[in-house]
């Protein structure tokens, strides 16, 4: 008989973050299963399955396949996990325990709350089981075709919890959001199954309304170590809560992983130096927006200014951070001016965390430098983006030391965060 695998199971399965979970949990042959319907019954069949992860669309649809299923699985109407032992495919439904992981990992309280669950399918399922046990008033499913709908979500306009099981908003769709927060003025809490980006759309309007939320990556990571136990013998109960110090360890660990780490300050502050020095430090790659921009417009940036104009230059830009922003993993070194367009905040904020780059206006570079060519100009201009700069930046660095020193300092505070 062949070496037992193990992996996800799922019909797009690109973005997972899956592997690189499993693999920190001391399984790293975890493997991508993609498969068409047809293509179901031979790998969960399979005598040489060891375990495995589902999502979407086959959380229903291995269940008619297995010898047995978990008292989750039964009440939730999916499974999400499937082991196989001494010739037995068990079912089990993790997705529970995660939620509830990301609900307390949030500080929500869920008790006596009515709330929305956007969405019908298999992660629906679960968290509107989750919903049940931690004492929720009023559990709606908002769906397409079903009698509560998004045409009249008015109706629940007096929701203190709001859901999304559904994939809108995930990467490379991002930030989408599936409805807006407007016409929910009760919220008390938002929570997002999706994990990539870190911050949805509606994770970025739930903060900047002060509402607590949280995003998917949390209930990945927690429903994923129960899976993990159950794979390989460590637990035979699929609702027994995980580990909270493991799970907030390796969620920390993934997030810095995932996140951009993103520059910005002033036209000549060194955010090109520091940032391959970061490379160097943590072999990421430099997305540099100012020669994106280049390359997309075929053409210097003077030029663009000279022949363009310099609002041209600014939707070229945010083009490029458009594209930037919802990449994972990188350092991306910004245009001095890319702060003034509050449209860009949310392209960067949704997977990043950014840092300005502070240094006296005296040691600026100035050479081709359009819009700073001298002092005088600088200080108008630094006056003038004073508060576009702070509202955009997660933290100030001093950057008048050598930029090893400053890479140090941001990637001290990146990881730590």
């Amino acid at each position: 008989m062949s070496e037992k695998f193990y992996g996800l199971l799922g019909r797009t399965l690109g973005h997972s973050y899956s592997p690189e979970i499993h693999a920190l949990l001391g399984n790293p042959d975890y493997r991508l299963f993609p498969r068409e319907p047809e293509e179901l019954a031979g790998l969960v069949q399979s005598a040489d399955l060891g375990g495995l992860n589902v999502t979407i669309p086959y959380k229903k649809d291995v269940i008619p396949f297995c010898d047995s299923i978990s008292d989750n699985v039964r009440e939730i109407g999916a499974a999400n996990t499937l082991v196989r032992r001494n010739g037995t495919l068990m079912a089990f439904n993790t997705d529970m325990t995660g939620f509830l992981s990301m609900v307390q990992s949030a500080g929500i309280e869920a008790a006596g709350q009515k709330c929305l669950v956007l969405g019908s399918g298999g992660a629906s399922l679960a968290v509107k089981a989750a919903l049940k046990h931690l004492g929720a008033a009023d559990i709606i499913t908002i769906s397409r075709g079903g009698p509560d709908n998004y045409e009249n979500l008015d109706r629940h306009a007096d929701a203190g919890i709001l859901v999304n099981t559904t994939p809108v908003g995930m990467f490379p769709n991002c930030p989408a959001s599936p409805v807006s927060l407007d016409g929910f003025p009760a919220l008390q809490g938002v929570l997002d199954v999706v994990y990539n980006p870190s911050l949805t759309g509606l994770l970025l309007e739930a903060e900047e309304r002060g509402i607590p939320g949280a995003g998917g990556l949390v209930m990945l990571v927690a429903q994923a170590i129960a899976a993990h136990e159950l794979f390989f013998g460590l637990r035979d109960d699929d609702r027994k809560p995980v580990d909270a110090l493991k799970a907030a360890e390796l969620t920390h660990k993934l997030r810095c992983n995932a996140e951009n780490i993103i520059l910005c300050g002033m036209p000549g502050s060194g955010k090109s130096s520091v940032a391959y020095a970061l490379s160097d430090m943590t072999g990421r790659p430099v997305i540099d927006t100012d020669e994106q921009i280049v390359e997309m417009a075929g053409k210097t940036i003077p030029e663009i200014f000279a022949e363009d104009g310099e609002e041209r230059f600014r939707k070229l830009e945010t083009k490029v951070i458009e594209l930037a922003g919802k990449q994972s993993g990188n350092i991306l070194s910004l245009g001095g001016g890319a702060v003034l367009y509050k449209r860009n905040y949310p392209l960067l904020h949704q997977n990043g965390r950014i840092y300005r780059l502070l240094r006296p206006l005296e040691l600026l570079a100035m050479d081709g430098r359009p819009l700073s060519k001298d002092l005088p100009t600088l200080r108008r201009m630094a006056s003038e983006r004073e508060p576009y700069y702070d509202f955009f930046s997660d933290m100030d660095v001093d950057n008048t030391g050598t930029v090893e020193e400053t890479a140090e300092k941001i990637f001290l505070d990146f990881t730590r965060f």
